[in-house]
């Protein structure tokens, strides 16, 4: 007897573990690799666990952000091609100059229609290879997932696939109660876009609001700086933004100290041209010392269509977009 295929054959059916069901495992590796550092209170940043030696990397993927604005409806265009109109003059400009040029563009956005509570966000993305310049040799770009989620956080769904690796058009869908704190720190699109929706317009304001919400407990002996940074990025992780909140958090951001932007775009394992902007990662632990988030943003409009993990010229791991739609039901794409 093959007791292999005889496993498999009795496994065929089962559904395939999508982020939001290994989301509990993954919370519980991350805080037992970061206990003592800080506690969640209200929602949970996607972060990377660092674990091994030299190469020996693992790294958790990133939620990318769907960004809902100018005046495009809930129908989000596809993002998987690089731009072809010339990039933005990055040379010689500060993280905090593009942050405030950014800022002002998307504050003159409408912020679009928001998603009904029963619709889904529909995300697909491309895991950033552990070895980018042995990935590209080969001609390959970081895997591709697939995912939904629906907006009032009650169920996520994901392709289901047969034995043989192949895409049955149907989908996996998982209850979920994401609101209210049912199901511990995290939060639905909802929640979030709301939090978003309440930010003042300033840098100032926007960051006494959040340091007045606390989402994110402040890290043990760090700084204040530090402590405003990690609320932020929390919400530059959200599904679904409004432009003038994603406006608002980048006018706090520019005010921080430690950002960097690089001189010229880079590509994306979604295979897409982007602006990348770093921020240094020093909140008090051994885990993700020396490394770098590094946010990447559309050179036209301003939205973040992926982050990454960075250490010297090494990228780690993250996630980029390939493309994003609020959509009216699991399985579509559009």
């Amino acid at each position: 007897m093959d007791e292999l295929t005889k496993v498999r054959e009795l496994r065929a059916d089962a559904p395939v573990p999508d982020r939001a069901r290994l989301a509990p495992g993954r919370a519980r590796l991350v805080e037992a690799a970061r206990a003592g550092e800080r506690r969640r209170e209200l929602w949970r940043r996607r972060e990377f666990v660092i674990v091994g030696v030299v190469a020996a990397v693992t790294a958790v993927a990133v939620t990318v952000s769907l960004l809902v604005g100018g005046g495009a409806g809930h129908r989000v265009r596809p993002a998987a091609t690089p731009s072809a109109t010339p990039g933005p003059r990055l040379k010689g400009v500060s993280a905090a100059e593009f942050l405030k040029r950014a800022a002002d563009a998307l504050a003159a956005e409408p912020d679009g229609a928001v998603p009904s509570a029963k619709q889904w966000i529909y995300t697909k993305s491309a895991q950033e290879p552990l070895d980018e310049k042995r990935a590209r040799a080969k001609g390959m770009l970081g895997a591709v997932q697939e995912s939904w989620l629906r907006y009032d956080g009650t169920a996520s769904a994901s392709p289901r696939w047969n034995a043989k690796g192949e895409d049955t058009g149907k989908v996996n869908v998982i209850p979920m109660h994401l609101e209210n704190g049912a199901e511990g720190d995290d939060r639905s699109p909802r929640e979030m876009y709301r939090v978003l929706a309440a930010l003042p317009a300033d840098a100032q304001g926007t960051l006494e609001y959040l340091r007045e919400t606390n989402a994110i407990a402040d890290p043990k002996g760090g700084s204040q700086a530090e402590a405003d940074y990690n609320e932020i990025s929390v919400l530059l992780n959200a599904k679904v933004m409004p432009a003038k909140g994603l406006a608002s958090l980048y006018r706090a951001l520019a005010t921080l100290p430690g950002g960097h932007l690089t001189g010229h775009l880079v590509e994306t394992a979604a295979g897409r041209q982007a602006v990348a902007l770093e921020y240094g990662r020093t909140a008090g632990t051994k885990i993700g010392k020396g490394m770098r988030d590094q946010w990447l943003i559309d050179p036209r409009t301003y939205r973040i269509v992926g982050m990454r993990m960075v250490s010297g010229d090494q990228i780690l791991g993250g996630d980029s977009l390939a493309a994003t739609a609020v959509v009216d039901k699991a399985g579509d794409r559009s």
